[in-house]
């Protein structure tokens, strides 16, 4: 794993951008295609707005597959991440492959039906955050380390839910789902590269508690260390907790 450090949030996602349209261009010159997962929230619209002004990249050969979702919210609702995606990247890149998890659906076959299509063949970037609570996905801790399905249907825990009420998407923690759809952690974990993007002083403990204590389900994000290609950007807010010889161990600055 890889660690950079950038001044703000507006050049992080500029530099995640620009690493994420290198994967995408070698994986489209060299199979023709590139398969992507791409998260969602507050943190990651400096780099999603980024990344769909590039004009180097041919959006008709990517194929997106979505990361997580709430049950029983509707996709008119400001919070549903099945709007996000439409607004921030599908309608940007005018990208026509893309699989959208159906909250309201039946969970079981929405879970089996896009396991199916991601496993057709290996997603060559995963686009992921890190929540609060350190979960990845939805994966809250303790999170699932072992499940080999693709989705999990998953509780969210108080902390997640404080935390979406934090960046605004609900007035109240009543209002947010106690469950979701998430891709489980074995299954980010298998993509060929993961690209972590955590801007913001809200982020700092979890990326301290992550990246500075144990590996294991208690943090779910700590599991990115264990990964071949996985490179996390931070901001100096990010950043602020983490001492000078983890940032040397991982080779941070940018």
């Amino acid at each position: 794993m890889i660690v950079k450090v950038f001044e703000d949030k507006g050049a992080l996602g500029r530099a995640a951008a620009e690493r994420a349209g290198a994967t995408l261009r070698g994986a489209i010159l060299e199979r023709g295609h590139a398969r992507i997962v791409v998260a969602t929230g507050a943190s990651q619209l400096e780099f999603l707005n980024a990344l769909t002004l590039r004009k180097d990249i041919d959006w008709q050969r990517v194929e997106m597959f979505h990361l997580d979702e709430y049950i029983g919210l509707p996709m008119t609702h400001p919070a549903s991440f099945r709007k996000y995606l439409l607004e921030n990247f599908i309608q940007k890149t005018r990208i026509t492959k893309y699989h959208l998890l159906d909250g309201e659906g039946d969970l079981r076959e929405v879970a089996r039906q896009a396991g199916e299509s991601l496993n057709v063949a290996p997603v060559d970037i995963a686009f992921v955050g890190i929540g609060e609570n350190g979960h990845l996905a939805f994966n809250d801790p303790p999170a699932d380390f072992d499940s080999e399905a693709a989705y999990l249907i998953v509780e969210l825990d108080e902390a997640c839910r404080r935390q979406q009420v934090g960046e605004r998407w609900f007035a109240d923690i009543w209002e947010v789902p106690r469950k979701a759809i998430s891709m489980s952690v074995r299954q980010i974990m298998k993509a060929r590269e993961i690209l972590v993007v955590v801007p913001d002083a809200r982020k700092a403990e979890a990326v301290k508690l992550c990246f500075e204590g144990e590996i294991g389900p208690m943090a779910p994000a700590s599991i990115l260390r264990t990964h071949a290609s996985a490179t996390v950007y931070l901001d100096r807010e990010s950043a602020a907790l983490l001492s000078a010889a983890t940032l040397g161990a991982f080779a941070a600055k940018a």
